[in-house]
């Protein structure tokens, strides 16, 4: 028998998809789903989630602005994995639970990650723009096999990433404020220190959250210890790299090459970072595989049932 409880989706990719549509249609008899493809905050999302008893968030903020006047909202399914656009301690205070599934997007953002060092090293877009401006050089790269790849977070997708790499028979350092001794001693993997990992290795690549601790963990002056012939991937989260002095060594031929899938603000505006020829990007795609998203949508359609209140 479906639930009388009525849902509101506000992800757009969640509410146009059609497995994912009838999936929740099948268990939720009241649903509203955000057919108009509207980006809602502030106001826009209050009005869309007022007389909602639960609701299916995708990139949405729920601050204590808008938590506050969301007396009706009971529960908060999560659709992907990143919080930081949830301040859990307001939804502590009203009450609120939380459903979330964490590692749903791994592969699909693992994948990307290996794809940017492949990209990178081997001049693809360098080598596209070319062509397209008339020009036919062959570009020397260099081979993903044998680098020295530092992860810096270690949780889901860095294990999968780690997995994925195995074959490349790379030299891996890891760097994680919680320890996977086990999973470091299976894939003979070295914990290092940040600034350690930094100097020594060939690519970087972040899969860490989004919080204080984290902003701009990679730095001016972070990134003036890393190899002039290194490359660096985000396919995390946003303010994670400093994207001013990224373009700074970039510019100045102090770090090889940067892909990012995430910015700190969203589309990104710095054209003089985005056009620079050893500069790759994608618009925050890491979870948009077709199996991801129908994985982070059971995951927050599961979420809606199995919940609880933070414990911030």
């Amino acid at each position: 028998m479906k639930s009388l409880d009525k849902v509101a989706v506000c992800s757009r990719s969640f509410s146009k998809n059609t497995v994912l549509r009838k999936e929740l249609l099948n268990a939720y008899e009241n649903v509203t789903f955000n057919d108009d493809g509207i980006s809602l905050h502030g106001k826009s999302l209050i009005e869309f989630l007022k007389g909602h008893d639960k609701a299916i968030i995708g990139l949405e903020i729920l601050d204590e602005y808008v938590l506050s006047r969301l007396p009706d909202l009971k529960v908060i399914g999560k659709y992907g994995v990143g919080l930081d656009k949830i301040d859990l301690v307001a939804m502590k205070r009203y009450g609120k639970r939380l459903g979330l599934v964490q590692g749903v997007n791994r592969r699909s953002v693992s994948e990307l990650a290996l794809s940017f060092m492949i990209s990178l090293l081997r001049n693809v877009q360098i080598s596209y723009d070319n062509i397209l401006n008339g020009k036919w050089d062959q570009h020397i790269g260099r081979q993903l096999t044998g680098r020295t790849i530092g992860v810096i977070g270690c949780g889901n997708v860095g294990k999968d990433l780690v997995k994925l790499l195995q074959p490349f028979k790379c030299k891996i350092l890891v760097n994680d404020i919680a320890e996977y001794l086990d999973f470091y001693k299976k894939y003979k993997l070295k914990p290092v220190e940040i600034e350690k990992l930094l100097q020594a290795s060939e690519i970087v690549t972040l899969h860490l959250p989004y919080n204080d601790l984290t902003h701009n963990i990679i730095c001016e002056s972070r990134l003036s210890i890393m190899k002039p012939n290194a490359i660096l991937i985000n396919t995390a989260r946003g303010g994670l790299v400093d994207e001013i002095a990224l373009k700074k060594s970039l510019k100045e031929k102090k770090l090889a090459g940067a892909a990012l899938d995430v910015f700190l603000c969203e589309p990104p505006s710095d054209l003089e970072l985005l056009k620079l020829p050893n500069f790759f990007m994608t618009s925050h795609i890491g979870g948009s595989s077709e199996e991801a998203i129908l994985a982070m949508g059971r995951g927050a359609i599961r979420g809606l049932e199995h919940n609880e209140i933070p414990s911030v």
